[in-house]
């Protein structure tokens, strides 16, 4: 016997890609979230504790405090010479005003840097090195580190080095703690800080001179903070960073000026101490580590911004859908049931018409579809094209027995093809199709065919509804259906730019289909193709929002994203193969440069960019501001809420189901995302998608509220 081989089964690319572009874009997000010190940030400040732990020597010392090889020794600027140090940079407006100031008047600093600061305007840095001033280490996010194990603290000095090396090719051995003040307030909370820095082999520069800058006080009392007295040397405490500096920029210039001419030197504070430079060059992996740093540092700045941009659009792109369709389906609505309202010139539509049902093994719906056909109003010939369905469609519908029904069998052939053979046995000008798991109300065709009284209508749209909403996804799919689907069809109809006659209800003038060359199989949103066409030679396409159809709409996820996964790839077949429309002139060029790009903004581009809302309010609600979030999230949600309200009361439609309509958005609504997001895959990379059969259950017998016999169905089939 033949021994087995196991076969490696790899993910499809379709599948593979949009799960690393999520990844990839929620790394970003976290990253620059981590960078702008959104994650993982402490803000907490520890009050003043005692000090009895802390050596006199340190409290009486001076601001460079030395506990290296656990010693624990200090060391004061020689007079005359000042160490002016800033603090939270680089900052990208006040950091170069400062730079400026200090290349002007040949003055030296030392500039302790945060990580996040440096990762995000590492240009700065490295003009800070160019320009000969010494960098020192504040930490990567700025907490206070007396809070913090002492992991914790090595994570905040070695990304810290990080982001220098990637910045400017060194790394530095000075340190100055967040929150830091002169050596005289070191106490037992912050000491042991100090000496764990010093056994990583930092120094401690604190200060000994506070211009207090922060404060904001005024230019001249800056200056009189920032001058040592009897001609002291000094550790002066400025910031480059953390808020509007304008007035540390005017004092600066003033100051050096004033204190060169008391004799006064600028120096680093290597060079005043006369001691080797504290900022020694990186090499080899160290230092491309640091440039990968930086590199993903401006990646994910750029890519953010990429999405704060997508989120804009998408924004815009909303308000403006729910703007015209909250507007233009009120035109609609006022047109058309105005008293005397009539479709055209001529006489209501009485001749009989055409209903064609192509039928896939339908077995446990098409007598119910059937028998609804027999209760209309209006004079109707159904034709039933049984496509090669295997479990005995066409022999339902034959032993029902029923005056002008007939049904046609042919090999499976999709329904391009069956609706193409319907037409071809149709008796009459106007044809209605309807798929075999819908049932119509005794007015719908009535209602649909209205329209052709005027001649200029090539096509109807009806009134797609959900039959099975009695459950929670049936219940979502009908908000969808009618604040979505209908309320945009009352907008497109207004704009003369209809995109989609649905397959469960829809009718065509037959010289309208004939001219077009009938169904299209180039797509697998066929229904969408032939409307575009229709469109393109000429036609209006109109929505008869009387004309209703109950379908039965999928009870499963797997379903459902069977169904969607083909009408959104099947739509974007439709918008690349009527693409030249865009460049034509005449009727299709209205359609091409009105219709196509409504299409794709509303059905596929929004939709698409739609999870970058999704993707902020998590963000939001984990790092913050969370109570910002909620409130956005809650004013979408109340814009859509108005919207649906809007669209079910226009329906004639009850509002109960809106009770769910929070969890649709949260839930259902990521689910289409994905499914859209799918489609796209699929078309960038060449895939082809197959017909898939859905799988019905019967559950609609007669239309909700419709008169007519509604017997009760076992195993879908009328009892």
């Amino acid at each position: 016997m033949a021994p087995r081989t196991s076969r490696r089964r790899w993910l499809p690319l379709r599948y593979l890609l949009p799960v690393l572009v999520l990844l990839s874009m929620l790394a970003m997000l976290m990253l620059r979230g981590y960078v702008h010190s959104e994650i993982l940030a402490d803000f907490r400040v520890r009050p003043p504790v005692d000090n009895n732990k802390v050596p006199a020597s340190i409290l009486d010392g001076g601001p460079v405090i030395d506990t290296r090889g656990g010693k624990a020794t200090t060391l004061s600027v020689p007079d005359h010479r000042i160490v002016l140090t800033f603090d939270d940079g680089p900052d990208p407006t006040w950091t170069p005003k400062v730079l400026d100031i200090l290349k002007e008047h040949h003055a030296h600093a030392v500039f302790f840097i945060t990580g996040t600061m440096a990762s995000r305007y590492p240009d700065i840095v490295r003009r800070m090195v160019a320009e000969g001033h010494e960098i020192g280490l504040h930490t990567f996010n700025h907490p206070d580190l007396s809070y913090h194990s002492h992991r914790r603290i090595d994570w905040e000095l070695s990304q810290n080095q990080l982001a220098l090396a990637g910045a400017a090719g060194i790394r530095s051995s000075l340190f100055r703690p967040p929150y830091s003040s002169m050596s005289k307030n070191m106490d037992n909370a912050s000491w042991p800080v100090t000496q764990y820095i010093g056994s990583r082999g930092y120094l401690t520069v604190v200060n000994d001179t506070d211009s207090e800058d922060w404060r904001r006080p005024g230019v001249d009392q800056i200056i009189r903070n920032a001058t040592p007295k009897g001609g002291k040397g000094a550790i002066v405490l400025m910031h480059d960073s953390g808020g509007e500096r304008h007035q540390t920029v005017q004092a600066l210039d003033r100051f050096l000026p004033q204190m060169q001419r008391q004799g006064y030197e600028f120096k680093n504070l290597t060079e005043a101490l006369d001691a080797p430079s504290a900022d020694t060059p990186v090499s080899g992996l160290e230092l491309w580590k640091g440039r990968a740093w930086i590199w993903l540092v401006q990646a994910s700045d750029d890519i953010t911004g990429v999405l704060v941009g997508g989120l804009t659009v998408i924004g815009v792109l909303v308000l403006a859908r729910f703007g015209l369709m909250l507007a233009l389906s009120g035109v609609h609505a006022r047109r058309t049931r105005r008293r005397r309202f009539r479709w055209g010139p001529n006489a209501p539509v009485t001749e009989p018409v055409s209903v064609l049902v192509p039928a896939f093994n339908e077995a446990k719906c098409i007598e119910n579809t059937v028998r609804s056909l027999m209760r209309s109003e209006h004079p109707i010939e159904v034709v039933v094209i049984d496509d090669g369905s295997t479990d005995g469609t066409a022999r339902i519908v034959e032993a029902m027995g029923l005056p002008n029904v007939r049904v046609i069998r042919q090999l499976n052939a999709g329904k391009p093809a069956a609706l193409n053979r319907g037409l071809a046995n149709a008796r009459h000008e106007i044809v209605v199709m309807m798929d075999g798991d819908t049932v119509f109300e005794p007015s719908t065709v009535r209602e649909l065919v209205q329209p052709f009284a005027d001649p200029r209508v090539g096509a109807v749209a009806g009134n797609a509804k959900v039959g099975n909403k009695d459950t929670l996804i049936g219940a979502w799919q009908h908000i969808e259906y009618v604040m979505g689907f209908n309320l945009d069809r009352r907008m497109y109809d207004v704009l003369q730019c209809m995109p989609t006659i649905p397959g469960a209800v829809g009718a065509f003038r037959r010289s309208a289909l004939e001219r077009v060359g009938g169904m299209s199989d180039d797509t697998l949103a066929e229904d969408t193709d032939i409307t575009m066409a229709i469109h393109r030679d000429g036609w209006r396409v109109v929505y008869a929002e009387n004309a209703r159809a109950w379908t039965e709409a999928p009870e499963s996820v797997q379903q459902l994203w069977s169904q969607r996964y083909r009408w959104s790839y099947g739509t974007m077949q439709a918008i690349w193969k009527h693409r030249r429309a865009l460049f034509e002139r005449g009727p299709s060029g209205r359609f091409g440069r009105v219709g196509l790009p409504l299409v794709s903004l509303f059905m596929v581009v929004a939709p698409l960019l739609a999870p970058l809302f999704d993707i902020f309010l998590i963000y939001g609600l984990v790092f913050g501001p969370t109570e910002k979030t909620i409130v956005a999230w809650f004013g979408v949600l109340a814009i859509q809420a108005v919207c649906a309200a809007y669209s079910f009361r226009l329906d004639r439609e009850p509002l109960t189901p809106l009770i769910s309509l929070p969890l649709q958005q949260i839930l259902y609504r990521q689910l289409m995302y994905v499914v859209l997001l799918q489609s796209w895959i699929t078309a960038l990379t060449g895939g082809r998608l197959r017909w898939q059969k859905l799988r019905r259950k019967g559950g609609v017998s007669a239309p909700p509220g419709g008169s007519g016999d509604r017997r009760p169905l076992v195993d879908g089939i009328s009892a």
